[in-house]
């Protein structure tokens, strides 16, 4: 058996703990209402660069991005497009909007890449394995059958087969078309 190379340069940052490049003129993003300047998700909000920053998409109180550092090919964060940190400062517009995205990005990742199957899920607060417990986001992963290996277990490392740039394109093409 012959050792094979697998290439996921994006990664890198992630498995050195390093921060990924910063986005041009952060410090001058004109935040939404109570936005965090160090917030992904609240700069994203801000920005129209979407292409850049993964954004999927956006509704009046909701985005989408595709995650930087994903478990599995097509990892969403849909969340609030304020900072939001607790269940309870959503109005029911925004639950609305967060419901009716998770259900739409849904069906967006089954026509593009059709999984078999989806982990859906919020981590509320750090001790739950909250990454940015001040900004509240579900997680949307898709999944398939065999689609785990022996690389996180032995290597710390996910191998992700399609690049974020070609995904991003992929999943905002088929959302326009629909």
């Amino acid at each position: 058996m012959g050792f094979e190379q697998i290439w996921a340069p994006w990664r890198l940052a992630y498995v050195n703990s390093q921060a990924p490049e910063p986005q041009p003129a952060e410090s001058e993003l004109p935040l939404l209402p109570g936005g965090d300047p160090e917030c992904f998700i609240c700069q994203a909000a801000a920005d129209t660069a979407d292409r850049s920053r993964y954004v999927v998409a956006r509704t009046e109180h909701v985005i989408t991005i595709l995650n930087r550092y994903p478990y599995n090919n097509g990892h969403l964060l849909i969340g609030p497009r304020l900072h939001w940190a607790r269940l309870d400062e959503l109005n029911a517009r925004e639950q609305i909007e967060l419901s009716q995205t998770l259900t739409l990005m849904v069906g967006l990742l089954e026509r593009v890449l059709r999984p078999e199957g989806f982990n859906i899920g919020l981590n509320l607060g750090r001790v739950a394995g909250a990454g940015l417990p001040g900004h509240l986001h579900w997680h949307v992963v898709p999944r398939w059958a065999g689609d785990t290996n022996f690389m996180p277990v032995v290597a710390s490392v996910n191998v992700i087969p399609d690049s974020l740039e070609a995904l991003w394109k992929r999943l905002t093409q088929a959302l326009a078309r629909s």
